[in-house]
C-alpha cells in the first residue's frame, strides 16, 4: 500500500498509533484511553479520550466518525459526527459517545470507539450574486425527491 500523508503524532496512551483494519479501509480505529471503565447510561454522552496528539498539514482535516458495529450492536455512536480535528488543533483527540440504546453500555480501556478519516479540504471565498443559476431540481429540499 503507498503511503502519500505522513503526520506527525504524539501517543500518550498505553495503546498502538490509530491503524487501518483492512487494505482498502477508509478510517483508522481510534482507542480509549482509560484509567478506569466508564459506563453510559441511556440516552447519556461522555467524553472519552484517546490520548492520541495529532499535527494535520494545512488543507487537511481528520474527521471522526461511528464505528458502525459499535452502532449497531450496541447502539453507541459518535454525538457530533463527523467531527473535525482542525490542522491547528493540537490537543488530545476526544471522542464525544452517545448511548442511544435502552441499556447501560461499559467502555473499557482500549475499546476501539470511533474511526478518524483524514481528508483534504478547500478554502473558498463566496462570491456575493443576486440569483444562481437554473437546475432541475432548484429549490427542492428534505424528501424533494422521494422515498422509492
Amino acid at each position: 500500500m503507498r503511503v502519500v500523508l505522513e503526520i506527525k503524532v504524539v501517543n500518550r496512551s498505553k495503546h498502538p498509533l490509530p491503524q487501518y483494519e483492512t487494505v482498502q479501509a477508509a478510517g483508522m480505529d481510534l482507542r480509549a484511553d482509560l484509567e478506569e471503565s466508564v459506563e453510559i447510561r441511556p440516552m447519556e454522552r461522555k467524553l472519552i479520550g484517546t490520548g492520541i496528539h495529532i499535527q494535520l498539514p494545512v488543507g487537511y482535516e481528520a474527521q471522526i466518525r461511528p464505528r458502525s458495529g459499535m452502532a449497531w450492536k450496541f447502539g453507541l455512536t459518535v454525538l457530533n459526527a463527523p467531527g473535525t480535528i482542525d490542522s491547528d488543533y493540537r490537543g488530545e483527540i476526544k471522542v464525544i459517545l452517545i448511548n442511544l440504546s435502552e441499556e447501560i453500555r461499559t467502555i473499557e480501556d482500549g475499546d476501539r470507539i470511533a474511526q478518524m478519516v483524514v481528508a483534504q479540504h478547500e478554502r473558498v471565498v463566496f462570491a456575493l450574486v443576486d440569483d444562481l443559476e437554473e437546475t432541475t431540481r432548484g429549490s427542492g429540499g428534505y424528501g424533494h425527491t422521494g422515498v422509492k
